[in-house]
């Protein structure tokens, strides 16, 4: 080790030593109060005081002063330090709420900056926070969350020692254990604010749905038909499985029919309900909201997944906004639009991906890799080609459903539109637009043919 290196060192521990006298002095020295003097605080209070300082050095990114605060943490009583770590992340848990944030996207958050474990820790803390208000009272979209998340937030006891017992089943010693508490709280304290998307958990009234749209009141069915929540559940099934055959068959034309007859029943449905919604409407009945979702966008080629659910949302009367440093959409329409275009969205990306990569690894002229260029570029070729395509299936289904009702469309789905697009300005005042790059012409000319083999135009008949 050189001189100047053991100088450096010397100089650090000698520092350390320092603060530490000094916060020593500190904890034990008497304050007046008015009358008389109160004593230390309590090694509770220190501990406390010491999980916030090594979130504010996770934050600050100073690992010298981080090393140090996880080295007293860890020499401190385990139970007061679990004891702070939980009061502290479902404290964060709770303003997070208030500031916008659902589970899935502090999970999502957790994962892409800290990773897998960090999500798992997160989970706990996450379903104890939920655990202290009544299940009745927690918005059907947390629910479904939660259980698309697999956490039993009610049906589960909580440990004792939650920090602890998650170290022994993660198989973690202490001090990475503490480690990566104080990186989860530092990370989750420093997160913006974000769109109120669903109401507060705690806020919902018996009898209300909490999806943050007015009730109407279910029109009549025909004697003996099923009612519209289970004519819509059983068109999504169809739906469902129509994009399952489409993502799992091997040949281009197949998985072109399905997907043209998983199109066409979705644009059938959202003109169905826009229909119904404007008899309701002009009856004096109560008038449906826009909605927000968000969908969460993997690494890699993130902006061009975001381009293909742009295309997609448009298509079928929706409005998508990238967060890029945040790895998720907000899809902003009406309930059952929204819930067609995660459905196509995903399936669709799944045809491009799998496409993608049955072209291999790529290569310049010079033998240097050009995969991930290529990529980038297929994608949000297929995009753009995709998104022409939906529209045009989406157009041709609206003539016929005009032609067969008899009804004036156009002006129903223009006030529809601008629902949307009021709602969309109203949560994302600021949002800006960015042209695509589409550097590799190889790339872009794959994934414009892939998307013509997977083209919605076309209306074929489907058994089923």
């Amino acid at each position: 080790m050189g001189v100047r290196n053991q100088q450096r060192r010397a100089a650090k521990k000698k520092a350390r030593e320092q603060r530490q006298r000094q916060r020593a002095q500190t904890a034990d020295a008497a304050y007046p109060d008015g009358f008389g003097f109160y004593p230390p605080p309590t090694e509770a209070q220190r501990v406390d005081e010491l999980l916030r300082r090594a979130a504010r050095m996770a934050t600050a990114d100073r690992p010298d002063d981080l090393d140090e605060c996880v080295a007293a943490l860890v020499a401190a009583d385990d139970r007061l330090v679990d004891q702070a770590v939980d009061e502290a992340l479902r404290q964060v848990a709770a303003g997070l709420w208030g500031h916008g944030w659902m589970p899935a996207d502090v999970l999502r958050v957790a994962g892409r900056e800290l990773g897998k474990r960090a999500v798992s820790l997160t989970a706990g803390y996450v379903a104890a926070q939920l655990r202290g208000y009544a299940s009745a009272t927690v918005a059907d979209r947390w629910h479904r969350q939660l259980r698309d998340l697999d956490l039993d937030v009610w049906g589960t006891d909580p440990p004792d020692h939650r920090l602890t017992a998650w170290a022994a089943g993660s198989k973690l010693d202490r001090a990475a254990a503490v480690l990566l508490a104080v990186r989860v709280a530092g990370l989750l304290i420093g997160l913006p604010r974000l769109e109120l998307v669903a109401p507060l958990p705690g806020t919902v009234r018996p009898g209300d749905d909490g999806t943050q749209q007015r009730r109407r009141p279910t029109p009549a069915a025909p004697s003996g038909a099923a009612g519209t929540d289970d004519v819509d559940e059983r068109q999504l099934g169809r739906i469902r499985a129509l994009l399952a055959k489409a993502e799992s068959t091997e040949f281009a034309e197949e998985a072109e029919a399905l997907s043209a007859k998983a199109q066409e029943l979705m644009t059938r449905h959202r003109i169905d309900h826009a229909l119904l919604a404007a008899q309701q409407t002009g009856a004096g009945g109560p008038q449906a909201d826009p909605v927000a979702v968000r969908i969460g966008l993997e690494a890699p080629y993130e902006q061009a997944k975001a381009l293909l659910l742009q295309q997609v949302a448009e298509a079928n009367g929706c409005r998508s906004v990238w967060s890029n440093n945040l790895g998720f959409a907000t899809v902003v329409g009406f309930v059952a639009d929204c819930e067609s275009v995660e459905l196509l969205h995903t399936s669709l990306l799944v045809q491009a991906t799998a496409a993608m990569l049955r072209n291999g690894p790529q290569r310049g002229r010079g033998g240097q890799s050009t995969t991930r260029s290529f990529r980038q570029s297929f994608l949000e070729a297929y995009a753009v080609r995709i998104g022409q395509r939906l529209r045009t299936a989406a157009d041709d289904v609206g003539r016929e459903a005009a032609a067969r009702t008899g009804a004036a469309l156009v002006p129903v789905l223009a006030a529809r539109d601008e629902q949307v697009d009021r709602a969309t300005e109203r949560l994302f005042p600021t949002v800006t637009s960015r042209s695509i790059a589409g550097h590799n012409r190889a790339g872009w000319i794959a994934g414009t043919t892939a998307a013509d083999q997977a083209s919605l135009g076309a209306h074929q008949p489907i058994a089923g």
